[in-house]
């Protein structure tokens, strides 16, 4: 029914496989639990299942079709043989439980007739019968959840997927849960769940797959949830994520990447000290140098204009230095800022262009009695 070759599928360059090296078949008609650590793989060979990833390599068969030999325009199809429960139920808040449950038959075009037909036997097995015309906030987690549940299975898929169906319930709701997706098991659907619920495992006493670093460790038949072999991390006999730390240990949670992208060995965000123990403050003076040197021009101006030079300048042995000599050093200063972009100049040179022209018309207005043009024109609006 579902089956994988070989597969290994990486999200992105240089990071470990969320799968890798995957062989695994789950036949028709089986109840197969998987289990792990969050982050060891199951939700991507779910994914993989429903064509919404595609493996890096190897092949996954479903149904004995070769996924990847199916086009994209085909997937719709493909999906309406397999029905998907998830954790958050995923209802349409403005309908129904009833709509809800008509609109998986709606979009692949059932006739009304048989509409009409499916969805009262579906509120009825889930056990909702009388609560088809609430919305989903008008009922309880448990019975969004069975609504949810049969509107995966109302076009009797031969494969249903539950990605953590009873994580958000409390337990005896989870039970009835549990009691519901066993009913559609022996109705011939092969039922594949992702749970870390550790009483519904024990209680089922199903097949247990675990996955630890995106690989198969443990696939028992008739398993629980814990088990004493010595790789399986949700028993305790494994440190979380130590599958693969030592042949990655770039993976290692506590290396994280800082604000201005530089590695955070103390895991900090942006306020805290970067990989080379300099907080992100103290690196601002190689910014600000570029502030002192505007400071720095104004005091060469100085320099040019009355040969003065500023406290803590350079001296010749004698004390004193060429009136030359200053300025080519602050017009090659100048020059050195203005190739390294240190220095944003416009503002300066809008600001001296401004004083300038001010003082031009200042200049105007008492060379041409610019008084006497004012009284001409208030008389000319007269």
């Amino acid at each position: 029914m579902i089956r994988f070759d070989d597969v290994t599928k990486t999200y992105m360059r240089g990071q470990h496989p969320a799968v890798e090296n995957l062989d695994i078949e789950f036949t028709r008609g089986e109840f197969v639990f998987l289990v792990g650590a969050s982050g060891s793989g199951k939700s991507t060979l779910m994914r993989m299942v429903l064509k919404e990833v595609t493996p890096t390599r190897g092949t996954v068969y479903v149904a004995g079709k070769d996924l990847s030999r199916i086009p994209s325009w085909k997937v719709p199809a493909l999906r309406r043989d397999i029905g998907m429960v998830f954790q958050d139920f995923r209802l349409l808040p403005s309908k129904t439980a009833y709509q809800n449950i008509e609109f998986a038959l709606a979009v692949i075009g059932t006739p009304r007739k048989v509409v009409r037909r499916l969805v009262p036997e579906m509120l009825e097995m889930v056990g909702l019968e009388d609560k088809g015309k609430r919305l989903p906030h008008e009922l309880s987690g448990g019975e969004q959840q069975r609504v949810a549940i049969a509107r995966a299975y109302v076009n009797r898929p031969t494969i249903l997927l539950a990605d953590e169906p009873t994580g958000n319930l409390d337990p005896a709701t989870a039970e009835g849960i549990l009691d519901l997706l066993a009913e559609i098991n022996e109705r011939g659907t092969t039922v594949v769940m992702a749970t870390h619920d550790r009483a519904a495992v024990d209680r089922m006493q199903r097949r247990v797959v675990e996955m630890v670093g995106g690989k198969v460790v443990r696939d028992e038949e008739h398993g629980s949830y814990e088990t004493p072999a010595p790789v399986s991390v949700i028993s305790g006999n494994l440190p979380d994520d130590s599958a693969h730390r030592e042949e990655h240990p770039l993976d290692d949670e506590d290396l994280v990447v800082d604000w201005d992208g530089a590695p955070d060995s103390a895991g900090e965000g942006p306020e805290g000290p970067s990989a080379d123990g300099i907080a992100p403050d103290e690196r601002v003076p190689d910014e600000s140098a570029a502030d002192d040197g505007a400071a720095d021009e104004s005091t060469a101006h100085e320099i040019a204009a009355d040969g003065a030079a500023p406290e803590g300048a350079s001296r010749s042995e004698t004390g004193e230095e060429s009136d030359d000599v200053e300025e080519s050093d602050a017009v090659k200063e100048r020059v050195d800022r203005d190739e390294r972009g240190d220095e944003p100049r416009d503002d300066v040179l809008d600001e001296e262009l401004i004083d300038e022209r001010e003082a031009r018309l200042a200049r105007e207005d008492d060379d041409f009695g610019g008084d006497a043009f004012a009284d001409e024109d208030e008389e000319e609006r007269r």
